[in-house]
């Protein structure tokens, strides 16, 4: 097979040697926007399997844990920034790979309207009684405010974007450890409104009692975990291109699964399970519990878990931006999308470019969603699942084939490059089919589309449209070395400085 050398002793031009393994772990951490992923995700896994959600958010962690494993092994072998992109197309080829690429772009630009309406409604509920939180042009363009300051921020250099995302990230868990202080001390002191004592019973992963809810409940656990991805897609830009974003990815995962178990505890043990006032069995308070208990739990300071959902949200809209403009500049570097993709810029050694269209794209997605039906907005959002068990399974098939040589030469690579990986892709793909599944029903969601379940359609949808722009550029001669397998195959060297530490110098903007 003939094979284009690309190689560049700088690089893709990002800025080499920046991240180290703490800036690293709070991108990750950020990128999952833990405060917001709580509120969003707690009241209805309760309301799936009632005792049994600390177990559940146990359970969802394996293959979050699994696929982390995959992440850390192929960025061992391949540093490389564009992730699953890479190591998809170099494991099953370039259809497969740009497939996977596209999966973690569609993520990106559909939860990012999410978080940027989040971020608008909580802002506007800070001010006055909170009507202004239902003015819907009001908070749109709010959104779109905030999307265009975090896209500033991602293209002006992830050097300053990791300092502010200290100052965020440490307010969440400040908010998020005063939250389970408040909790227990109501607790102890008699004035929860339904004590509820801690039970070695909520963590026994035979006590559920239906499937379909429990399928429910890991599914909604599962989208909590997402994101710490982010550590890998930063891999160029850190002191240690093949250590530090495996570690930063598994320590996050970690960090996550006693964040959310200890503040689902903390919540069960103050509001108890019920199906009234502020217990978490109430549908009432499924979509935003800190809302419905943050007057009795804090008092005046309730204001605080407020401010805590809406910086989650701020937050992650800025980490999400930076791995899906990488993956396009890794795309582009190796002819998988036009050459402007990779364009870098001089001084802040970003994907300049490439940050720029993400931002647009994902106002003008929000934008134009919200204008069609804040309900088709919504089931967009339902089916992100989809788009995450998609990329997040190529990247664990993609580990097993990648090193399929080497299983059984030891003992660490039969578990950390076959097995761990194969079983994480496994739970991931019955995730995608079940969700798939589930999604297919007019029940599920807010919308019918085309007589079926419009999460279904948007989400299945969103994946078929990638095939068609995959198509499309296959269909221009600049995209033929990748299609081919020239500039990007298992032999290829990726575009990564062999010493970053000693890489400072700017570039110029388009690779050759």
């Amino acid at each position: 097979m003939a094979t284009i050398n690309l190689d560049r002793p700088e690089g893709k031009g990002l800025a080499a040697g920046t991240l180290g393994l703490w800036g690293s772990t709070v991108i990750g951490l950020a990128s999952t926007a833990p405060v917001y992923s709580l509120v969003a995700t707690l009241g209805f896994v309760v309301l799936a399997v009632g005792a049994q959600a600390p177990i559940a958010f146990v359970i969802a962690f394996v293959p979050m844990l699994f696929i982390a494993f995959a992440y850390r092994e192929l960025n061992n072998d391949v540093p490389d920034c564009g992730t699953t992109f890479t190591w998809g197309t170099k494991a099953f080829g370039p259809w497969v790979g740009w497939l996977g690429g596209w999966g973690v772009a569609v993520a990106g630009m559909v939860v990012l309207a999410n978080l940027a309406q989040i971020a608008g409604i909580y802002f506007w509920s800070l001010f006055g009684d909170g009507s202004l939180a239902e003015n819907y042009f009001l908070v749109t363009a709010t959104g779109v405010v905030f999307i265009a300051a975090m896209t500033y921020v991602s293209w002006r250099g992830v050097e300053i974007g990791e300092k502010i995302q200290n100052i965020l990230l440490g307010f969440q868990y400040l908010a998020l450890a005063i939250f389970v202080v408040a909790a227990l001390w109501h607790f102890f002191a008699g004035t929860a409104p339904d004590p509820t004592p801690f039970d070695w019973a909520w963590f026994n992963p035979f006590g559920f009692t239906d499937w379909s809810g429990f399928t429910e409940a890991i599914l909604l656990a599962l989208f909590i975990y997402w994101g710490w991805d982010t550590c890998l897609a930063l891999n160029e830009e850190t002191k240690d291109p093949k250590r530090i974003p495996g570690r930063a990815a598994l320590l996050t995962t970690v960090i996550l699964l006693v964040t959310y178990v200890g503040v689902t505890i903390a919540a069960m043990m103050y509001a108890g399970l019920g199906e009234t006032g502020t217990g978490l069995g109430n549908e009432a308070n499924a979509d935003d519990f800190f809302l419905a208990i943050k007057d009795g739990l804090l008092g005046p300071a309730g204001w605080l878990l407020v401010v805590a959902v809406m910086i989650s949200a701020i937050s992650s809209t800025q980490t999400t931006i930076l791995p899906t403009a990488r993956g396009t500049l890794a795309m582009a570097a190796y002819r998988a999308l036009p050459k402007r993709f990779s364009t870098v810029h001089p001084k802040y050694k970003t994907p300049s470019f490439s940050t720029l269209v993400m931002g647009i794209v994902a106002i003008v997605y929000y934008v134009g969603m919200s204008l069609i039906s804040d309900n088709i907005l919504q089931d967009s959002i339902l089916s992100l699942g989809l788009a995450i068990a998609f990329y997040y399974a190529i990247t664990g098939y993609a580990c097993v084939w990648y090193f399929r040589k080497e299983p059984f030469t030891s003992a660490r690579n039969f578990f950390y490059r076959f097995l761990f990986p194969l079983l994480g892709a496994g739970m991931l793909t019955y995730a995608f089919i079940q969700s798939a599944i589930d999604m297919y029903d007019v029940d599920y969601g807010y919308t019918v589309l085309l007589g079926i379940g419009g999460t279904f359609v948007l989400g299945i949808g969103a994946l078929a449209f990638g095939v068609l722009l995959m198509f499309l550029w296959f269909a221009f001669p600049a995209s033929k070395p990748f299609f081919r397998g020239e500039s990007l195959n298992r032999d290829t060297p990726v575009l990564v400085p062999e010493d970053p530490a000693e890489y400072s110098r700017s570039v110029d903007g388009g690779l050759a």
